[in-house]
């Protein structure tokens, strides 16, 4: 990594560690201490593992949309990437800026760049659209449960809801009309410049136009020739945010508490659509804040800052301890290649 990488992965390990600590001193008690006595290790470590099968899932879906592409990655490179994008992820505004990193490790698989392409941004659009379906699914489904919920976490819940698919309607609309994505796109630099009085201006539109062509190209080819991988790719996708949103249930009965599943399923919604929102490095202080003000309306107080803690040493800390190993054995490839290219 490169020096500012480290001074952003300070930043962002810093200003996690300040705010979990604020909520541990206002929320750690008397009672805090019983419930640390009766705390069972095995669902702690169960929701290590569910973190864990998550990621391999992750893996399996890269694994299987680069196959219906007619390429064949091994599964160990696409775990070892979603590693290193877990790095990259925790230093970049929001949690979703490990992109390029998952890109080039598939060019890296003999994947041609505009299918990893392709196949990194189906990535996304596949995980608005199952956040998307699980608040539908909340909202719809739950009935007379769902009115009785928090009326904070409702409405957080109907705002994050419309987001989701407002951008999964956006892009679906835009892979048939490129030329709407465009249009969009050269308004929003319109009013950019408005503001900051951009240089280029043109330059810019020029890019957008080019690279608008490029992302409808490449979607258009995964459409037509990757379908089985889409199933795939759902299905895994499906069972990747499952696997996360169940953690923090197994560290609740882990710590002696009630999981309340459906209190925390629909949290789980809300968090994920927030840290998705270029905030802070990785999302850190972000998530503590809003884990903590979500679950506090129905978790004791007692243990909310206990259970804030173990669930991001599970999706924060042990990313960025996987990230580093798989960043270096990244590293050690390319000066291994670079080494044999100049003998």
């Amino acid at each position: 990594m490169k020096r500012s990488q480290w001074k952003w992965l300070f930043i962002s390990i810093s200003f996690s560690a300040i705010v979990l600590a604020a909520v541990l001193f206002f929320t750690f008690d008397d009672k805090t201490v019983e419930y640390l006595a009766r705390i069972s290790p095995a669902f702690l470590l169960l929701g290590l593992f569910s973190h864990v099968f998550a990621l391999v899932c992750w893996a399996l879906r890269i694994r299987m949309m680069a196959g219906s592409l007619g390429y064949r990655v091994r599964l160990w490179h696409c775990f070892n990437l979603v590693c290193a994008n877990m790095l990259v992820a925790a230093i970049t505004p929001s949690q979703a800026g490990g992109e390029p990193v998952r890109i080039h490790e598939l060019y890296r698989a003999d994947v041609k760049i505009g299918d990893a392409t392709a196949i990194v941004i189906m990535e996304r659009i596949l995980d608005g659209i199952v956040l998307g379906a699980g608040g539908a699914f909340a909202m719809l489904f739950l009935g007379s449960y769902w009115s009785s919920l928090a009326s904070s976490i409702a409405i957080i819940m109907y705002i994050s809801w419309i987001a989701i698919t407002l951008f999964v309607l956006i892009f679906v609309y835009s892979v048939k009309n490129p030329d709407f994505l465009k249009r969009l796109l050269k308004r929003v630099s319109a009013w950019i410049d408005r503001r900051w009085k951009m240089k280029r201006l043109d330059h810019l539109f020029e890019t957008v136009d080019r690279e608008v062509d490029n992302f409808n190209d490449s979607l258009v080819r995964f459409v037509n020739h990757g379908r089985g991988g889409l199933f795939w790719g759902a299905l895994f996708t499906g069972i990747f945010w499952f696997c996360e949103f169940i953690i923090a249930s197994l560290l609740l009965i882990g710590l002696g508490e009630s999981p309340y599943f459906i209190e925390s399923f629909v949290v789980q919604l809300i968090i994920a659509v927030i840290m998705m929102m270029p905030l802070t490095p990785g999302g850190s202080g972000v998530a503590e804040v809003s884990a903590t003000s979500l679950y506090g309306l129905f978790v004791s107080t007692s243990i909310v800052g206990v259970l804030i803690l173990l669930w991001r040493l599970i999706l924060f800390y042990f990313n960025i301890v996987i990230g580093v190993l798989a960043s270096f054995s990244i590293v050690r490839r390319e000066i291994i290649l670079r080494t044999l290219k100049l003998r």
